[in-house]
């Protein structure tokens, strides 16, 4: 492997890859509330009005979920492995 005099794995550079991607997706999400302008001048009074998240919103949604959760069973493998190693 091309890594291999530098101690650099493969699970290390899936974890990089899954960072970065998880990282995109987290920009690619709007805002869901108006923050603390809308707090302070009364902006968001809809509070309890149901807004589902339609089309590439749900997609980018569920993906974001999709690969926090595959970053946090790296973040333990790649931890794991490093003390058995």
């Amino acid at each position: 492997m091309f890594f291999a005099d530098s101690g650099v794995h493969f699970l290390d550079i899936l974890f990089l890859i899954v960072a970065v991607i998880l990282i995109i997706l987290s920009l690619l999400q709007g805002g869901k509330s108006d923050g603390a302008s809308g707090a302070i001048t009364g902006g968001g009074l809809n509070i309890f009005a149901k807004q589902k998240e339609r089309g590439s919103e749900k997609v980018v949604s569920i993906l974001t979920f999709v690969f926090a959760t595959v970053f946090f069973f790296l973040a333990i493998l790649v931890q794991a492995l490093y003390y058995l190693g």
